[in-house]
């Protein structure tokens, strides 16, 4: 049986844990899984600067999309075919923007000079409007 000391310890514990855990909320990571090509690397450079730039406050692991690992990635998130570029925030690919509708972290970004069929719906400037709601 409970007794009432004990569960007040344990709610104060419990509520201490609740309070401490925005101070000790792991970084973001950030998933990038891509083909090693040059045309994927340039499409990415903006983007790699900038992840770089934030130092500790994100966890950035990379994957060459065409490896096994990176393969089993891509379908892990219930994708496949050929996927130049997919970035992940925590596992996701997919998140709502500010201003309405959604961007989905996949394929090349959407820049000028990138080919219609190969343009997704991103920017560099849509992935650090998603990480600045998460970095402390």
């Amino acid at each position: 049986m409970i007794t009432r000391r004990k569960f007040l310890a344990a709610t104060a514990v419990a509520l201490s844990s609740l309070a401490a855990g925005n101070v000790l909320a792991a970084p973001p990571t950030v998933e990038i899984i891509a083909m090693p090509h040059p045309p994927v690397k340039m499409a990415l450079g903006e983007l790699r600067a900038w992840l770089a730039a934030q130092g500790n406050k994100l966890r950035v692991n990379e994957f060459d999309s065409e490896s096994t690992e990176g393969m089993q990635r891509i379908q892990a998130v219930g994708l496949s075919g050929h996927i130049p570029i997919l970035i992940l925030i925590d596992g996701q690919y997919r998140f709502p923007r500010k201003e309405g509708g959604k961007v989905a972290l996949i394929n090349f970004p959407n820049l000028p000079n990138t080919p219609p069929g190969a343009r997704g719906d991103w920017t560099t400037a849509d992935v650090q409007a998603i990480l600045a709601e998460r970095i402390r």
